[in-house]
């Protein structure tokens, strides 16, 4: 009976331990020993030049609101490219480009859905980006959006954005927004 035993043991002992070695080689997920890296902590400040008309327009109307909608303009969507300058001034350094959606999500308040990109342009953040994904309460003095991820030197990001108007032309709507970022990385 030992010997029976024997002799299925060990072609079967050979066969799962070929199978265990082939599978962890071919497996399609596994666990991944990340180097421990230090986490940091970042802040900026810069300052967003919303465009609405004209050649050099940095929000674009894509779908306008439904016809029968009064107020507030809900449903409409738009798409934008935002040039990222360290000070108010138009003429000032572009640090990168706020690029993204908006929706009006709400019809008794000016209140945008908004899903954006941060993508940086200068030094070591060059390519690097940080997303956003939230609620813009439009007539708040300070509006306040999570940072939900990044990419470059941004993996894993997580942290907010605080935006709020630096200055308003009432003819043309064009305006300067203040953007101040706080985000945890690695």
């Amino acid at each position: 009976m030992a010997k029976y035993f024997l002799n299925i043991l060990f072609p079967l002992l050979f066969i799962l331990s070929k199978t265990f070695s082939t599978a962890e080689r071919d497996t399609f997920l596994k666990s991944v020993n990340r180097n421990p890296l230090k986490p940091q902590i970042s802040h900026f400040r810069f300052y967003g030049h919303i465009i609405f008309g004209g050649p050099n327009a940095t929000v674009v109307n894509v779908v306008p609101p439904r016809v029968n909608v009064k107020k507030r303009s809900y449903g409409l969507v738009n798409m934008m490219d935002i040039p990222l300058t360290k000070t108010p001034e138009s003429g000032s350094k572009l640090l990168g480009r706020l690029q993204g959606i908006d929706g009006r999500a709400w019809h008794e308040k000016l209140v945008q859905l908004m899903a954006m990109n941060i993508v940086f342009f200068t030094k070591k953040y060059n390519g690097s980006t940080l997303t956003l994904l939230g609620r813009n309460p439009m007539s708040d003095e300070v509006r306040e959006m999570p940072v939900v991820g990044g990419s470059g030197l941004f993996r894993f990001a997580r942290g907010y954005l605080q935006a709020s108007t630096y200055s308003v032309d009432f003819q043309t709507w064009d305006n300067v927004i203040e953007y101040i970022v706080h985000v945890f990385h690695y």
